[in-house]
C-alpha cells in the first residue's frame, strides 16, 4: 500500500520504528504487536499530517508489549493476546478491541499459487508436530486431490518471539487438535518441536519465501503486501475458506462483545460457513489511573481519530474496523475506566 512498504515492515523487526519522523516530546509512545503494525503505521501518518503529533511505536511483539506496559516505558501497549479480566485487574491496566484481522498460512512450495493449497487445523497441527513432513503426504493430498504436489520436506517457520499471532495460531490449533492442545498449548510464546524461529510477522514471511518448502503463519497484510502464497483452510463448518476482509468479518459478526468482561474475546474458529478460522482482534492496553493523564489522553485521541477516520485505510489492508456500537462501547469505557484522561 501506498504508505506502508515492505522495507518499512522489514525494519520495525528490528528497531524501533519513529512513524513520520523523529520522536518529538509530544509524541505517543507504544509497543507490541505486530499483527495490526501495517495499520498503524497508515494511521499514524495521515495522523501526523493532520495534527502533527507523531507516533513512537516498537514492533516488538504482544509479549514484548506487556512487558513494557507494565514497567510504565510506554503509554500504551498492544496485544493480540486479550488479557483476563483478573489480570487486567491485578496490574491497573483497561483493555479495548481496535482492530479486528486474520493470521494466514503462508508456503513456499514450486508450483504453488496463492490460494492453490487447501489444509485444516489438523493437518496443519501434525505439521507443526512433526507428524507430517512431506509436502505429498496422503493427509495432505487429500484435501488436495487436483493439485500436483512435490515430495519436498516441510520446514516450519515459527513466530520465536511472543506474540499474538503466536497465540492466536497456537489457540486455532489446539482447538483442531486435542494433541496439540495436550503437549504444545495456546499462549504467546510456546515450545515448537520442530521447525525454523524467526522473530516477527516480517522475520516469519522473510524466512517462508527464502525456504523451499516452507510454512509459515503471519498477519494476512503481510501476505498480501509480500504476494506470499497463502493457504485456503477448512473451517468448523467444514468449508474451504480464503482469507480476506469478508472471510475475517464473517467471523467476528457473532462476536458478544458485550458481555465479554474486560473485552476478553478470541474469535478463533468460529461457527459459520463464510467465518477466516484464525481471526482475530489486537487490543491496546493503558493504565486505568495513569502515570501520565495527559499522555494517555494523547494516546486515546489518536484512537479516536482512528475509530472516526480509518476505517478506509484499515480496509484497504483487509483489517475489519470495528463495529459503531462496539466503538462507542469503548468509548464509554474510557470516560468511566481511565482516570484523568480527556478527550
Amino acid at each position: 500500500m501506498k504508505s506502508v512498504t515492505v522495507k518499512r515492515m522489514v525494519v520495525a523487526a528490528v528497531s524501533t520504528v519513529v512513524f513520520a519522523g523523529a520522536a518529538l516530546a509530544a509524541d505517543i509512545s507504544g509497543a507490541g504487536a505486530t499483527f495490526p503494525y501495517p495499520i498503524y503505521s497508515k494511521w499514524a501518518d495521515a495522523y501526523k499530517t493532520q495534527t502533527g503529533v507523531g507516533l513512537n511505536y516498537q514492533s516488538i511483539g504482544s509479549g514484548g508489549g506487556i512487558k513494557q506496559i507494565k514497567a510504565k516505558t510506554v503509554t500504551f501497549g498492544a496485544s493480540d493476546m486479550p488479557l483476563k479480566p483478573e489480570d487486567l485487574q491485578a496490574a491497573g491496566l483497561v483493555q479495548f478491541p481496535m482492530i479486528i484481522g486474520g493470521v494466514v498460512p503462508v508456503v513456499h512450495i514450486k508450483g504453488v499459487a496463492p490460494g492453490a493449497l487447501v489444509l485444516d487445523g489438523a493437518t496443519v497441527a501434525s505439521i507443526y508436530m512433526g507428524e507430517i513432513t512431506k509436502w505429498d503426504d496422503a493427509r495432505v493430498k487429500k484435501l488436495n486431490p487436483k493439485l500436483a504436489l512435490p515430495g519436498t520436506t516441510i520446514a516450519p517457520v515459527y513466530r520465536s518471539d511472543g506474540s499474538g499471532t503466536n497465540f492466536l495460531f497456537s489457540d486455532y490449533l489446539s482447538k483442531s487438535s486435542p494433541k496439540f492442545q495436550s503437549s504444545i498449548g495456546a499462549n504467546t510464546s510456546v515450545q515448537w518441536p520442530v521447525g525454523i524461529g524467526a522473530k516477527g510477522n516480517e522475520g516469519v514471511a522473510n524466512m517462508t519465501t527464502q525456504t523451499d518448502g516452507a510454512i509459515g503463519y503471519v498477519e494476512y497484510a503481510y501476505a498480501k503486501q509480500t504476494k506470499m502464497a497463502y493457504t485456503q483452510l477448512v473451517n468448523k463448518a467444514g468449508k474451504a475458506v480464503t482469507p480476506n476482509a469478508e472471510s475475517f468479518q464473517a467471523a467476528a459478526a457473532s462476536a458478544d462483545w458485550k458481555n465479554a468482561a474486560g473485552y476478553y474475546l478470541i474469535l478463533t474458529d468460529q461457527a459459520g460457513p463464510a467465518s477466516w478460522p484464525i481471526t482475530g482482534a489486537s487490543f491496546i492496553l493503558v493504565y486505568a489511573a495513569p502515570p501520565d493523564a495527559a499522555a494517555t489522553t494523547a494516546a486515546l485521541k489518536f484512537f479516536d481519530w482512528a475509530y472516526k477516520n480509518g476505517g478506509k485505510m484499515a480496509a484497504e489492508l483487509d483489517y475489519v474496523p470495528l463495529p459503531d456500537a462496539l466503538i462507542q462501547q469503548v468509548r464509554a469505557t474510557w470516560k468511566t475506566q481511565i482516570k484523568g484522561a480527556t478527550l
